[in-house]
């Protein structure tokens, strides 16, 4: 489990009622008709801060908005509503000029260490391309941090030459690695950044992330559904369903002492070690998780949900506070639900 080092209390990313919907074109040709098949409500008015030094790792099933989510904080997606306060900035108010010169500080590494990556560019014009886009930095400088950044993050300084195909998934990872780092951001989104590589190489992708975190003074927002890594790497955890945060506390708190349904699903689940753990202990959940086309009413999750009240029905439960660090969505804690 991560620790907190270098921590300032005051948050570099503060988002507040963050959402986010796409419109949903019917038919085989809607794309071209723009006949409207209904909203997909990806994201709905998530909040949450990370301090600066910080890893806030976001957990939820696969389908849940946490990748959405991810990539409208960074603006990659135009969020539909809400802000994203960047040290003090609003990053939704920036135009197209003020949005480059503000990318430099914030970057993010791509999930799929394949598709991410050109197929036709050397690593040099790959991990160069955003001193390129930055501007100001001569080709030899460029080549020259190339080098050094590859071999910050375990690789080789010739290896600039050669393409993508040529190395294996985790060494192609570490190169989208150095690409978000190349220009010295102070914040990265880690969007599943290590569930499409094998298992031991998984482990050395993290434990380079938490070098580089404390080398750098990084901070990261760590995206996963593997509550093992999401417990490794984090100082804070946020739990996402259906496009909405349900639960926010530090790692260990959420871990020993998870509050909201279902967080102690996902626990649950989680595979362990353990021959003396009795099947009845098992939490499973019930049907699918709904579609963000048309997602239940009141609270997102009494569908499925082993302690859903008629109240759960029709309210969306409040975000509370149910210790000093540790906030919860349900009505399990409210005064409405009680």
């Amino acid at each position: 489990m991560s620790t907190l080092q270098n921590v300032d209390t005051a948050p570099l990313l503060d988002v507040r009622g963050l959402v986010k919907h796409y419109t949903r074109r019917s038919g085989p040709l809607g794309w071209l008709t723009r006949k409207s098949g209904g909203t997909v409500k990806a994201v709905n008015h998530a909040s949450f801060s990370i301090a600066r030094g910080e890893t806030l790792g976001l957990i939820g099933e696969s389908g849940c908005g946490k990748s959405t989510l991810g990539r409208a904080v960074l603006r990659l997606h135009e969020p539909t509503a809400g802000q994203v306060m960047f040290d003090g900035v609003d990053l939704t108010s920036l135009d197209a000029n003020e949005l480059k010169r503000m990318r430099a500080r914030m970057q993010i590494v791509f999930q799929d260490p394949w598709s991410s990556l050109n197929p036709r560019k050397t690593i040099e014009q790959i991990v160069g391309l955003p001193l390129q886009i930055q501007g100001g930095v001569q080709p030899r400088e460029i080549r020259d941090r190339v080098a050094h950044m590859l071999e910050s993050v375990g690789l080789r300084a010739d290896h600039l030459r050669r393409y993508p195909h040529q190395f294996s998934g985790g060494q192609r990872q570490r190169i989208g690695i150095a690409r978000a780092l190349i220009a010295n951001p102070e914040f990265l989104v880690c969007d599943e950044p290590v569930s499409a590589l094998d298992v031991s190489i998984q482990a050395q992708v993290i434990q380079l992330l938490e070098n580089l975190k404390r080398e750098r003074g990084l901070t990261y927002l760590f995206i996963s559904h593997d509550i093992g890594v999401i417990g490794y790497v984090s100082d804070r955890i946020a739990v996402m369903y259906l496009g909405e945060i349900v639960e926010t506390g530090p790692s260990r708190t959420v871990l020993e002492h998870p509050a909201h349904p279902y967080t102690q699903a996902l626990l649950s689940a989680a595979p362990r070690v353990d021959e003396l753990e009795a099947p009845q202990d098992r939490i499973e959940l019930q049907g699918e998780l709904p579609s963000p086309l048309n997602p239940p009413a009141g609270c997102k999750f009494h569908t499925r949900c082993p302690h859903a009240k008629p109240i759960c029905q029709k309210e969306a439960p409040e975000f509370v506070a149910i210790t000093l660090t540790q906030s919860v969505a349900c009505h399990l804690y409210t005064k409405a639900g009680s």
